[in-house]
This record gives C-alpha cells, sequence and structure tokens, in this order.
C-alpha cells in the first residue's frame, strides 16, 4: 500500500465526499491532515474521525473565494504540523445557486458565470500559489487538483463548471512546467459522475443511469476511486509523475458514444 508516512497534507472541500475520502486515506497511510472546508462543522466532524481512527489531522474553515482565508490555511497547516509537502487542491464552487443556475449559455446568469470563474479557477491558482511559497521551505512537494471529465469533454449542462475545470486543467500545467525544478509536482484528477451528497442532492436518477451504462466497468464510481489516486498521487511512488490530468472515470472517456447502444445490440443477438 501506498505510504504518506511523514508528509503533511492539506485538503481544501473535505468535509464530504472526494474532499472527505481524499483526507481519511491520506491519514491512514499515514500524512499528518490539515481539513479544511467552508463549513466549519463539518471540517471538525472529518478531523474527529481521522484521530478517532488513529491518524493525526487538525481542521480549519478556508473559503476558496477568499485570498486571505486559503492564504490563513497554508500558514495554519506550516504552524500546526511545521511544513507542507501535498495539497489536495479539492474545492470548487458548488452552492445551490451555481449549480440551478449553471444550465445554458443562453440563460447562466452573468454573475454565476464570474462567481465560478472567482472561485473555481481564482481559488484553485490561489491556493496552488501559497502551496508553492510553503512547498520551496519544505524542499518540494506534490500538488493534486481536482478537475473533472467535464472539463476535458463537453456536456449538456453546466457551461460555466465545465470551462472551470478545463481551466484547472491548464493550471495544472502550467505549475508543473513552472515549479517542476523546485521539486514541486502538480498533477490533477479528473472524475467522471461520482455517487456524492452533491450527485444524491441534484441529478436525476435517469442521468445518474446514463452515466453508468457509459462506464466500462458496471457501477457507477465513488469518492474512494478517486481518493486512492490523489494518494498515489501524494506519495513518492509517483515522484516521476507531473503535469497530468487523470481520468478516474471507469472508462467513460475511453470509448465511442455508440458503445451503450452497440453493447445492448450485441448482447440482444
Amino acid at each position: 500500500m501506498t505510504t504518506l508516512a511523514n508528509k503533511v497534507a492539506m485538503v481544501t472541500g473535505a468535509g464530504s465526499g472526494i474532499g472527505r475520502a481524499s483526507a481519511m486515506t491520506m491519514a491512514a497511510r499515514g500524512a499528518l491532515v490539515m481539513v479544511t472546508d467552508l463549513d466549519p462543522a463539518r471540517a471538525a466532524a472529518v478531523a474527529a474521525e481521522i484521530v478517532e481512527a488513529g491518524g493525526s489531522a487538525s481542521c480549519i474553515v478556508c473559503d476558496i473565494g477568499n485570498d486571505d482565508s486559503i492564504r490563513a490555511a497554508v500558514e495554519a497547516t506550516e504552524t500546526r504540523f511545521g511544513r507542507l509537502n501535498v495539497l489536495h487542491n479539492n474545492a470548487a464552487l458548488l452552492s445551490d445557486e451555481a449549480i440551478r443556475g449553471d444550465q445554458e449559455i443562453l440563460d447562466i446568469p452573468i454573475a454565476i458565470w464570474d462567481r465560478t470563474m472567482e472561485v473555481t479557477v481564482r481559488g484553485t491558482m490561489l491556493a496552488c500559489r501559497y502551496a508553492v511559497h510553503a512547498m520551496r521551505r519544505a524542499g518540494g512537494g506534490s500538488i493534486i487538483n481536482t478537475s473533472s471529465i467535464y472539463g476535458i469533454r463537453a456536456a449538456n449542462r453546466m457551461p460555466a463548471y465545465s470551462v472551470s475545470k478545463a481551466a484547472v486543467n491548464m493550471l495544472t500545467e502550467v505549475v508543473a512546467a513552472a515549479y517542476g525544478r523546485d521539486g514541486i509536482r502538480c498533477n490533477a484528477v479528473a472524475p467522471s459522475m461520482m455517487r456524492t451528497p452533491t450527485l444524491d442532492k441534484y441529478v436525476p436518477e435517469a442521468i445518474v443511469a446514463y452515466n453508468e451504462d457509459a462506464a466500462l466497468v458496471p457501477r457507477l464510481g465513488g469518492p474512494q476511486d478517486v481518493a486512492n489516486v490523489v494518494a498515489f498521487l501524494a506519495s513518492d511512488e509517483s515522484a516521476y509523475m507531473t503535469g497530468h490530468v487523470f481520468p478516474v472515470d471507469g472508462g467513460t472517456l475511453s470509448h465511442l458514444p455508440t458503445y451503450g447502444d452497440e453493447r445492448r445490440y450485441l448482447a440482444a443477438h
């Protein structure tokens, strides 16, 4: 199993879903984890779960839409644990208003478009900025950004979210190119539709079924599938991997659009 012993990791958006799974998985593999989230109660609950399971964790509120909040979270991680080796840049704008308004280019409110770029793109960039400073002090490190397959291929809805994640993909390459010689790696994970609380709240089951049908493996993915890849990219086992976006999608992007229909036809004949 991948070991993260003696590594200090900070996870944004760690109060639920992929961020929570990432924080708990890295802690289980030996990392000292700073759990951050916009919701202080959720951050505290995840940190408590880690400690109860025998790991080491602390927590702090972090709003990636606020420059000072991001800087403070990175500084708090260094103060609490002495350094920062790993950043899982997982948080994004997924408020009720943003999800409900992010439907079509023709009618998305400009305020929602701008806020998505401000939080998801600028916030991810700023977290990279402060992490790079901290990782230089630590002698290197690994940044893992959470992207999405929506940032690689176009979907029917969520144009602002999709464009913001495409920007995160390029940001990943830019950071990797700029700071690789400082011993700082930067990669991204691009999940497909995952079974998370956000999914259960907003996505009709019929659309979930379409996405499950598009995967090559016979199930929808979940937070743990992504967390396992994050833990690997955080570890020294991936020391020669940087500047890449890794789909965690059950093979969804690897086939022709006719795959599902053809599979059902061939099974019936």
